[in-house]
C-alpha cells in the first residue's frame, strides 16, 4: 500500500511525534518501539478497508485523511493490545484518537474487518457485536445498559446523531435514520427505521443500491 506524502520510517515518526504532542510525559522512545513492531500489521489490516471502501482511493492510506487516521489509530491500537496483551501504548493511541478525531473507540471493542466512517466526531462505540460492512456518521452512539449488548449485523448503517442502545438488534442491511434511537428495539433486515409514535420505531424498505455508496463489494 502506497503511504501517501510518507515513507514507513517517516509514518512511524510522524505518529510518535502525535503522541508526544498529546500526551507529553517523555515515553516516546519506548512508545515508538512498541508501534514499530506492530505497525506493518496495522497497515495490513487498513489497507483490506481502505480497499473495500468506495469513496477512497485504493492502495493508498493518506494519514491526512482524517477518517482513514482514525480507522489507522484504533487498528494500531487493538494490533498491539491483542497480538502483545501491552495497554500502555494501545492506551496512548485511545487518546490520540479522541483529540484528534473526536471519536471514543477502545482498543479492546472488536471492530470489524471493513467499516467506513463519514465523519468521526461525536462516536462513541461501547462493547457490541459489529457486523462487517459498518458505516457511520457523526454523534452515532452504540451503548450498553447494563448487561444487555447491542448486535449489529452486516451492512449497516448508522446516519448522523443516532443511536443504538441495550438489548437492540439492528438486523443484516438495516438502517438508522438521522435522529433516530433505537433502544431496546428490533429493526429488521433490509429495513430504514424511522422514528414513529412516542418511544416507538416505523420501517421502510431500504433501497436496494445504497450499500454500494460505501463499498466495493
Amino acid at each position: 500500500m502506497k503511504l501517501r506524502g510518507h515513507t514507513r520510517a517517516s509514518l512511524l515518526s510522524y505518529i510518535v511525534a502525535q503522541c508526544a504532542a498529546v500526551i507529553p510525559d517523555g515515553n516516546e522512545a519506548s512508545f515508538r518501539g512498541v508501534v514499530d513492531v506492530h505497525l506493518d500489521a496495522a497497515l495490513e489490516r487498513l489497507h483490506r478497508c481502505i480497499n473495500a471502501c468506495a469513496p477512497w482511493r485504493p492502495d493508498e492510506f493518506n494519514v491526512l485523511q482524517s477518517s482513514q487516521h482514525t480507522i489507522f489509530l484504533y487498528y494500531l491500537a487493538n494490533t498491539i493490545w491483542k497480538q502483545s496483551g501491552d495497554t500502555e501504548a494501545p492506551t496512548r493511541l485511545f487518546l490520540m484518537n479522541k483529540a484528534f478525531n473526536g471519536i471514543d473507540l477502545f482498543y479492546e471493542i472488536a471492530m470489524p474487518e471493513v467499516f467506513y466512517i463519514g465523519h468521526s466526531v461525536g462516536i462513541v462505540l461501547a462493547k457490541a457485536t459489529y457486523g462487517n460492512y459498518l458505516v457511520l456518521y457523526q454523534n452515532s452512539t452504540v451503548g450498553r445498559h447494563k448487561a444487555d449488548i447491542p448486535v449489529l449485523g452486516d451492512r449497516v448503517v448508522l446516519y448522523p446523531n443516532t443511536a443504538v442502545i441495550g438489548r437492540s438488534i439492528v438486523e443484516d442491511d438495516a438502517v438508522v435514520s438521522q435522529g433516530v434511537s433505537v433502544v431496546n428495539k428490533h429493526v429488521p433486515r433490509g429495513s430504514i427505521a424511522f422514528a414513529g409514535a412516542p418511544g416507538e420505531l416505523s420501517f421502510r424498505l431500504r433501497p436496494d443500491d445504497l450499500i454500494a455508496e460505501y463499498f466495493r463489494l
